[in-house]
């Protein structure tokens, strides 16, 4: 569900939208973000975009977030200026907990904030050896890569393991 409000719109629910977003934003308060900036594909569709971790995106703990009128202010840690962005647009992505924040200033850029989650690492194993010994522990080796990954599965988690395996046959 996206909570959309733009700069003028006669939607009867622009205010209440923006006021949804200025709780969103306020509920940042001391919390680690993740701030991307990216230029706006020329058919203006998000899911063009690259939104894997680029050279200039910040991570910072967001001090002070509000929303005054319509502009956006906000504090950097050690950083005794307050900052500000004014939109013509934002977009709240209620589901993952992200806002888009397009800059009435350079509309050609979309701004993405969402609070900082520490990235999975994926290992991938092709066709490793397997091992399963007592007690719900499966044990995966790749010799070409020196990998060794054990697992200690609970009952139910080996047993749910399995019949998902026995239902993709």
């Amino acid at each position: 569900m996206t909570t959309l409000w733009q700069y003028g719109s006669s939607n009867p629910d622009n205010a209440t939208h923006l006021d949804t977003i200025r709780q969103w934003w306020a509920s940042l308060q001391d919390q680690e973000i993740h701030w991307q900036q990216r230029l706006l594909p020329t058919d203006g569709d998000l899911i063009h975009l690259d939104w894997e971790p680029q050279q200039f995106d910040e991570i910072f703990t967001i001090k002070t977030p509000q929303v005054r009128g319509a502009t956006l202010y906000w504090f950097k840690p050690q950083q005794p200026q307050e900052r500000s962005i004014t939109p013509h647009k934002l977009e709240l992505d209620v589901q993952q907990k992200r806002l888009y924040i397009f800059p009435e200033s350079q509309q050609q850029i979309v701004i993405r904030v969402e609070r900082y989650k520490l990235p999975y690492k994926l290992i991938e194993l092709t066709d490793p050896d397997l091992a399963v010994g007592k007690n719900g522990m499966i044990l995966l080796r790749d010799h070409q890569q020196l990998i060794e990954v054990k697992i200690n599965l609970s009952l139910d988690r080996l047993n749910l393991l399995k019949s998902k395996l026995s239902s993709d046959q």
